[in-house]
């Protein structure tokens, strides 16, 4: 791996304490699971798990892992991406797209975490479909605005069907958009629309909403097709069965499932970072901080440039609370979840959270009952939707070098990496802990470092904070804690060197039994977790074209 060339020069090699592997003999451990017996109720027993060796933890942790470069004039970038399951298959989804704009206007990077719920189908969808989404709508930023009549042609399709009924969430001017002061300075040079920093901010918006619209909608249109306009009007409509239908359950799963979004799109020509996020995902970037007069010298300034979205989020429970009748303040948060059932208070699809019950009766009768499969409605849902899919755009604007390789802002602070991870990350990582790793990876760390050492060595400031949205899911003994106390530099990937220290770091026998435990038993443990890294550098070299990045292609046109 690169290093940089402003790496902190206090940073000293560190003497490896030692990575212990168990080698020696097949180890096991006693595990408490819950039973459920034919009558319904739970009980405790203990199921004894095989210890998983040390080279097969090393296997999981790297097996998909992967990490691209893209050099251009004056900057090199790199970016890591790497996935271990709690479910299966894996919830989680991830998608990288590098589109190089016309002839001198940089290139668009992107950068995308999902994060599944009730099942893989929303998020694999996102990840074929979510960029290629903010890259149509960017576009259209320059023509002439077009007709949504994609939507105008369902609607009243079927009777009684609105747009609140399927989802169709309408933002106000500039609601949930953060646009850095730095792009409204004065001085700024005139920029087209698709790179003026707030219209790119609404049009990643529309994109989100329009796709979750489609998304909602589309068993509708499936069921719309499928009726005879003339009996549309009448209120004795038989509905057909559509189980066996082949887009049925192509339809229906990604809308009943759920997802998490979280986007990052790096602008190079403008300097540009737009981060979108919808639910309880994060984003967090390290900001160098050089300590003036003293070169390769500073502290990393941690930036959380996303909120968790969640029923724990204050600001959150105020605006659900806000757009449904005061009647319903006690029911649509409960336990800091939405109608007590969902956690993220943003998402994807979870149709049952956006369609009425009478809506969702009719489409579970059509579609689900012909394949044994069923629709759960909240009890207490009265006027949905309660969940949506609008994200909160946040914009920074990057100090990236020159084409010769020099910064526009030299001795200045500057961003300098993104993290991009799954909630699974962060119920077992906090926002700090993540800059504190990545940074020292970074600067060349390696082997086994106490924590509170590396606290020194790569030393931190607080910027914005974040947001917990989340109560930590796997509380910790005592001794567990005190036998946590050292990281471990072992990995060349730095998305795969934050999910080993997520799991255990330099604990291994911690880190052996979190990834011995199998499916499902594991995602009482832990969860699904994927994180994505993007840093770059300054250095010269030949300019490469532009590639699609991650272990798969993103083919999927919308």
């Amino acid at each position: 791996m690169l290093r940089r060339a402003w790496k902190p020069a206090l940073v000293v090699s560190v003497p490896a304490l030692g990575y212990l592997y168990y080698t020696s003999r097949e180890q096991s451990f006693e595990l408490p699971v819950r039973l459920r017996g034919p009558d319904g109720k739970a009980t405790m027993s203990t199921r004894t798990i095989p210890l998983l060796s040390m080279a097969a933890v090393d296997a999981r942790i790297r097996e998909k892992a992967t990490a691209n470069t893209v050099t251009r004039p004056g900057i090199v970038w790199h970016h890591t991406t790497a996935s271990v399951n709690a479910n299966d298959p894996i919830e989680d989804a991830t998608a990288n797209q590098v589109i190089r704009r016309d002839e001198g206007d940089g290139d668009l990077l992107f950068f995308a975490v999902m994060d599944g719920h009730g099942g893989f189908h929303t998020s694999q969808l996102l990840s074929r479909v979510l960029i290629n989404a903010v890259v149509l709508e960017l576009s259209s930023l320059n023509k002439p605005p077009a007709s949504s009549a994609w939507f105008d042609s369902i609607k009243g399709a079927i009777w009684g069907v609105s747009n609140a009924s399927v989802g169709n969430n309408k933002s106000g001017d500039n609601v949930d958009i953060h646009i850095s002061p730095d792009a409204q300075s004065p001085l700024s040079l005139p920029r087209k629309a698709d790179a003026t920093p707030l219209l790119v901010a609404r049009a990643i918006q529309t994109a989100f909403t329009s796709l979750d619209t489609e998304l909602i909608a589309a068993p509708l249109r499936v069921l719309a097709s499928a009726l005879d306009a003339k009996d549309t009007t009448s209120k004795n409509v038989e509905i057909p069965d559509l189980s066996k239908h082949p887009l049925a359950l192509p339809a229906m799963l990604p809308a009943m499932s759920g997802s998490c979004a979280l986007l990052a799109m790096f602008d190079t020509a403008h300097r540009d970072l737009y981060v979108a996020c919808v639910g309880d995902s994060r984003a967090v970037a390290g900001i160098w901080e050089p300590e003036e007069g003293e070169e390769g010298k500073g502290s990393w300034r941690v930036e959380v440039l996303t909120e968790d979205q969640t029923g724990r989020n204050p600001a959150e429970v105020k605006r659900i609370q806000s757009e449904h009748p005061s009647s319903e303040a006690g029911d649509v948060i409960r336990n800091g979840r939405i109608l007590g059932g969902l956690e993220p208070s943003r998402a994807f699809g979870d149709a049952r959270y956006k369609w009425s019950r009478a809506l969702q009766q009719t489409l579970a009768r059509a579609f689900l009952v012909g394949n044994d499969l069923a629709l759960r409605s909240p009890s207490t849902s009265q006027t949905p939707p309660y969940v949506i899919a609008r994200p909160v755009v946040t914009h920074r604007v990057l100090n990236l070098p020159t084409n010769d390789g020099s910064l526009a802002s030299k001795g200045k602070p500057a961003l300098r990496f993104v993290v991009l991870a799954t909630d699974g990350l962060w119920d077992e990582l906090s926002s700090e802990d993540v800059v504190r790793l990545v940074g020292g990876h970074l600067a060349g760390l390696s082997g086994t470092v106490k924590k509170t050492q590396l606290a020194t060595l790569v030393p931190t400031t607080t910027g914005t904070d974040a947001v917990e949205g989340k109560v930590a899911r796997r509380q910790r003994t005592p001794a567990e804690a005190e036998a946590e106390g050292a990281w471990a530099f072992v990995d060349e990937n730095p998305s795969a060197h934050l999910i080993r220290n997520a799991f255990g770091g330099a604990n291994t026998g911690v880190l052996r039994r979190l990834l011995s435990i199998p499916e499902p038993l594991a995602r009482r443990h832990r969860d699904d977790v994927s994180v994505t890294v993007v840093w770059w550098e300054e250095g010269k070299g030949p300019e490469v074209a532009s590639v699609s990045v991650g272990k798969e292609e993103v083919k999927a046109k919308l």
